[in-house]
């Protein structure tokens, strides 16, 4: 079906675990006509929690992909690109990578439990990624639902900018629209005074629409001029509109679907996402134009490996049109590749199509080259384009990994790459000082999926040893450094020379290099071999063995030979004067904290707060929740959460729940320290 970039719809679902979004984008997609009957997660037949885990666990992992081909009455064709996103915070990296490829968030919310963690979360990163924000309150049939307190707590949330578009009827059976029309009643009171609400809202953005209005009132007003100042308070976040649905009965699901067909922004006229030509401090912002026939820019947002199409590039055509036989190259790649098939996306299954217009949605199969926010172009022109890169949270939990049984190694290492290329917050790791591979996930639910996954979708059985923290290493003082490497073995020897010193850099800078040398005491080729020297401590860490960051090092003299100098002597005198400095700048050993929220019910505040207190956490206050439900939210070393859930569901009679980001690294105790350094042994130790 041919469509062009007005017609275009991009939406992400997301929000808080268990708030209906799965049964939301099946109901959609059935009054959209993309299904013929809805779907449930019950049976296992919806479109988007197609994954065996998913139908197993009753809740979705990946995010998943359908569109819609919908003409209301009257109305022009659009087509509405959905993506349904985990809830459950250990699997954000494909919610939030879902985010870099629309323009609008649908932030789903149980009017049964209210606001959640998850819904504040999503709405601060669509905020920050400057998304249109919706806010769709789900259940509002369900007893003991009440929709007046909820936008209530709405608007104290999130701002008097929190307005409603339609309200529920008759016990949240039905609903009535409050934008187009101001007569009626509903369940929240007269149609009109929240009519009156929205309109002022909307006109008081533009100086032009608020002078109509004021000289003639809302009938002085064109469908047109309104319809622009509600899309321009969508962009600005002067306006975050809530839609009142029950997916499992159909109310007001037919009535979100004609809000996104009218209001909700095309990819023409949305906040122009943040490209940038260039790296470092040398890029510069530009402008991706939604015009089809200028040279082509895509972002890809999505890897899956595929059973039986492979690996699958799913990506965002922001200008330019992909078309199927379309040569495209990948990032600054100077080979390119051919588009020969073009895909659209419905869950699980795949349609062939002709093209990609600006604004689309679309997937390419068998590229090896593709990874996620890889850039797509057709001209040279476009290279050094990239988009601006999204925040993700920080990998903490971690397993050393091993193939069960020997001859499977390269099948495992084949494993863990496709699943770390499938979810940017997972991450493989070699560590050399103990020859391990390391997995790193968000929490030990994320690191359980993608251990069953190996075993179930790539058949490798492993084992594993308990997780491993991120520890690191840095410096707590100003120190200098010095060795000379020489070697004499009966020919040319090994000579190099280098004094250096270093200081601590703020937390969180990562390393700086510098070149002092004066006078070719050390000549410029050999500096690179003492930056690989100082480089190789870095990785490998100093006194207990982890990586060490927040550190300047500054080499500033040295000695040469001019023929027993090589590059290796550097290398060897670098790593040597950079260890005897660390010895004597106070060397601390730092630990990785996590910003830690526990909900459970309030009679239990008591225990959470004393089993917290003797894990040498911070406490820095609670709120109350809807339901009887307090929220603790806390600063703790991730070293102390091992076991946490057990323990936090045996203490609350498995009512509680918790989740956690990562916030900073400081160091750890003295006696901690003292610990981790006596167990530190390394394999290789040199002369």
């Amino acid at each position: 079906m041919s469509y062009s970039t007005e017609q275009i719809r991009n939406v992400a679902l997301a929000g808080h675990p268990g708030a209906g979004k799965t049964t939301l984008f099946e109901a959609l997609l059935h009054a959209g006509g993309a299904v013929q009957t809805a779907g449930t997660i019950e049976r296992g037949t919806t479109v988007s929690d197609f994954d065996p885990l998913e139908k197993e666990r009753g809740h979705s992992i990946d995010a998943a992909i359908a569109s819609i081909d919908h003409a209301a009455a009257g109305q022009p064709l659009v087509h509405v690109n959905l993506i349904d996103t985990p809830g459950y915070p250990d699997f954000r990296g494909p919610t939030l990578s879902a985010l870099a490829a629309v323009e609008t968030a649908m932030i789903v919310v149980d009017a049964d439990t209210g606001i959640g963690y998850g819904t504040r979360r999503m709405m601060e990163h669509a905020k920050a990624r400057n998304l249109c924000r919706v806010i769709v309150v789900n259940k509002i049939d369900h007893d003991g639902a009440s929709s007046a307190r909820l936008l209530d707590e709405l608007r104290d949330a999130f701002g008097p900018e929190v307005l409603p578009l339609n309200l529920p009827a008759d016990g949240g059976k039905a609903v009535v629209d409050c934008f187009g029309q101001s007569s009626g009643d509903s369940d929240l009171g007269p149609v009109a005074d929240w009519h009156q609400k929205i309109i002022d809202q909307v006109v008081e953005i533009n100086e032009t629409v608020m002078d109509h209005y004021l000289d003639l009132g809302e009938a002085g007003l064109s469908g047109e001029e309104l319809h622009d100042a509600f899309e321009q308070c969508l962009r600005e976040g002067h306006l975050v509109p809530v839609c009142f649905v029950s997916a499992r009965s159909g109310a007001g699901v037919k009535e979100l679907l004609d809000v996104a067909e009218k209001l909700f922004p095309h990819p023409g006229e949305a906040n122009p996402p943040p490209f940038h030509k260039g790296n470092g401090a040398d890029a510069q912002p530009i402008e991706a134009k939604p015009d089809p026939k200028a040279h082509v820019i895509a972002d890809v947002f999505r890897i899956v490996n595929d059973p039986f199409v492979g690996k699958l590039g799913v990506f965002r055509v922001y200008q330019g049109t992909v078309k199927k036989d379309t040569q495209l190259f990948v990032d600054d790649g100077k080979k390119p590749f051919k588009v020969a098939h073009l895909f659209k996306l419905k869950g699980k299954d795949h349609s062939e199509i002709a093209q990609a217009v600006p604004g689309d949605i679309a997937a390419v199969a068998k590229v090896d080259d593709l990874h996620f926010d890889a850039v797509l172009h057709d001209s040279h022109d476009e290279d050094q384009i990239h988009l601006a890169p999204l925040s993700f949270p920080k990998p903490m939990f971690g397993l050393a990994i091993n193939a069960a049984s020997k001859g499977q190694e390269q099948k495992l290492a084949t494993a863990l790459h496709k699943l770390s290329e499938e979810d940017p917050c997972f991450h493989v790791e070699h560590e050399a000082e103990t020859n391990e591979t390391v997995i790193r996930g968000l929490s030990d639910l994320h690191l359980r999926v993608n251990l069953q996954r190996l075993k179930d979708k790539y058949g490798v059985d492993v084992t594993t040893r308990p997780p491993r923290i991120a520890y690191r290493e840095t410096i707590g003082a100003k120190a200098e450094g010095h060795h000379r490497h020489k070697k004499q073995t009966g020919g040319a020897g090994q000579f190099g020379e280098v004094f250096l010193r270093i200081e601590p850099l703020p937390r969180g800078s990562g390393f700086e290099f510098v070149d002092e040398v004066k006078g070719g005491t050390i000549p410029g080729q050999f500096l690179p071999a003492v930056e690989k020297g100082v480089r190789q401590v870095l990785s490998g860490g100093a006194i207990a063995g982890y990586p060490m960051q927040d550190v300047r090092v500054i080499v500033y003299d040295g000695k040469h030979h001019p023929v027993d100098s090589k590059e290796v002597a550097f290398v060897a005198a670098g790593k040597k004067a950079f260890l005897d400095a660390i010895g004597k700048a106070k060397p601390q050993v730092l630990e990785p904290i996590v910003d830690l929220d526990v909900n459970a019910p309030e009679q239990h505040m008591g225990d959470i707060s004393g089993g917290l207190a003797s894990k040498r956490a911070r406490i820095n206050g609670t709120d109350s929740a809807r339901g009887g439900e307090i929220v603790v939210k806390a600063q703790v070393p991730l070293s102390e959460l091992e076991g946490y859930a057990a323990e936090l569901k045996s203490v609350t009679a498995g009512r509680g729940r918790y989740s956690l980001d990562f916030s900073h690294y400081e160091p750890v105790p003295a006696q901690v320290q003292q610990k981790l350094v006596e167990a530190y042994k390394p394999k290789h130790e040199e002369d």
